[in-house]
């Protein structure tokens, strides 16, 4: 699990790009966005439904599976931005990994991010913190990250520790494995001897592409479909048109929340409903010292399987983004 988690990070934070490239700052999400996509082989693929589940405060509900390996997560966040020199991104919330060849449950922690290199014209990520992936079977990695210094002259950009203890060592004396390096470049484990297990080259390794249904047959609340004018803008260097497309969705999304049936208040979710209680992911938070923000996330978010499966396009029937159709 430690593996996958630092494997992850370098497609999360730099959205796919090469670092070299730096970072852009993507579209803020409106109310009931949503994508839906898939990655793998055909047969072998693991599928994807994230939505925007709340405006005030951002909240982003995700939930993917793999049927074939009996795999499936799902969690939510809330973020909250600031600025400092560099934009400071704090994540609230969680995600719990379920995995049915072992029957266990982890707890996946979302890192804030720091956002710099904003000033000098080459934006890029550093992970902040220090984290924990609590286990069902008692055991607990902690994971810490810390990055250059604010005037890049100490330091080390992405660098990562983390230390993987048996459910046994209530201390965290021993640790059974340890990880260092660089998540967007390379890490190496190492056994409680000191001996090395592997390497694991990030940027050497091989990323599927996301697939998602062809814009024709999109429903109007997804991502691609929603921004499809401020997009296809952005590709043929028209900012003008970029600003007009970008308002004309944002005064729609403004008219809409002014309507009782699809105010804030009233908004309904498709595919997450909000839960009272997680005792899965309360017990693997209590195991690490923490317990779940209810108020902060606006509630706790669930997949509905039962009222995904029953859904079907157009999802909100007339309803779209920029109003009735």
């Amino acid at each position: 699990m430690l593996k996958w988690f630092l494997a992850s990070l370098r497609g999360q934070q730099y959205a796919g790009r090469n670092p070299k490239d730096g970072v852009k700052k993507p579209l803020n999400a409106f109310l009931g966005e949503l994508f839906v996509g898939e990655i793998g082989e055909v047969g072998d693929e693991t599928r994807l439904v994230s939505e925007q589940v709340s405006h005030h405060p951002p909240v982003t509900a995700c939930y993917l599976w793999n049927a074939k390996h009996g795999v499936r997560a799902e969690g939510f966040t809330r973020q909250e931005i600031t600025f400092s020199g560099s934009v400071n991104i704090q994540q609230i919330g969680h995600a719990v990994l379920h995995v049915d060849a072992y029957d266990e449950d982890y707890l996946v922690p979302l890192p804030d991010v720091k956002v710099k290199g904003i000033l000098t014209g080459g934006p890029y990520p550093e992970l902040n913190g220090s984290y924990s992936i609590a286990s069902s079977s008692g055991c607990v990695a902690e994971v810490d990250f810390s990055g250059k210094s604010m005037l890049g002259l100490g330091g080390q950009k992405n660098h990562v520790h983390a230390a993987v203890y048996g459910a046994d060592d209530q201390n965290k004396s021993s640790p059974l494995y340890s990880v260092e390096g660089n998540w967007s470049e390379s890490f190496t484990f190492q056994d409680a001897s000191g001996a090395t297990i592997e390497t694991y080259d990030v940027a050497g390794a091989p990323s599927a592409e996301c697939r998602t249904a062809p814009l024709s047959e999109q429903d109007p609340w997804e991502s691609r479909k929603a921004w499809q004018g401020v997009i296809e803008a952005i590709h043929v260097g028209d900012m003008q048109l970029v600003s007009d497309n970008k308002s004309a969705l944002e005064n729609a999304q403004r008219a809409l929340r002014k309507e009782s049936g699809t105010s804030e208040e009233a908004w309904e979710p498709l595919f997450f409903r909000n839960a009272h209680h997680d005792r899965i992911a309360e017990d693997l938070l209590a195991v690490v010292g923490k317990r779940l923000d209810v108020d902060a996330t606006c509630g706790i978010w669930k997949f509905d399987v039962e009222k995904a499966t029953s859904l079907g396009r157009p999802w909100r029937g007339k309803l779209t983004p920029h109003g009735q159709q």
